[in-house]
């Protein structure tokens, strides 16, 4: 092989190895950036994993905020809650600003982490109207009321309105 062809072989080889390298820090990259969305029957059941039970992932969990549940103590940014997805009710811990639009039996997502039995939160969403729910989280819940008989008192259907977010 001529010197010339030599060289042109270990550029090719050194720019599919640089590519292949390139593409695998992405990769992994991507992964651990990713937030799944999980309903607390999900979790509690252990559809969503070990690694999700056990605090070592972050993810979102979805839902509606449960009626009565909502508690904070005087003079103190934490908050007190539970999520349920009508089949299951999981506590969440929020330490923060909540958004405006955070309410009792309204549609929430909160990003965090599992810290023993109880969900801990460093982002909440809240729903923005009235007719907004997440696309996961309505059809999550109506598998949930399907398998219930559980009448829908509103419409589910996702609309175009993003989440407000919680202000940090």
């Amino acid at each position: 092989m001529n010197p010339i062809r030599r060289r042109r072989l270990m550029w090719l080889v050194a720019l599919v190895l640089g590519a292949g390298l390139a593409a695998t820090l992405v990769a992994m990259a991507l992964q651990r950036n990713v937030a799944y969305l999980y309903t607390p029957a999900e979790i509690l059941s252990g559809q969503a994993g070990a690694k999700v039970r056990d605090g070592e992932a972050k993810f979102r969990l979805g839902g509606m905020v449960a009626r009565g549940s909502f508690k904070r103590a005087e003079g103190s940014m934490e908050a007190h809650f539970d999520v349920t997805d009508g089949d299951r009710v999981m506590p969440v811990v929020y330490t923060g600003i909540l958004p405006d639009l955070f309410r009792e039996d309204q549609a929430v997502i909160a990003t965090g982490r599992m810290q023993g039995d109880r969900f801990v939160a460093e982002q909440v969403l809240a729903k923005h109207d009235e007719t907004y729910m997440p696309k996961e989280v309505a059809e999550k819940m109506g598998k949930a009321h399907r398998k219930h008989d559980v009448a829908a008192e509103a419409d589910t259907t996702p609309s175009q309105a993003a989440p407000t977010e919680a202000m940090q």
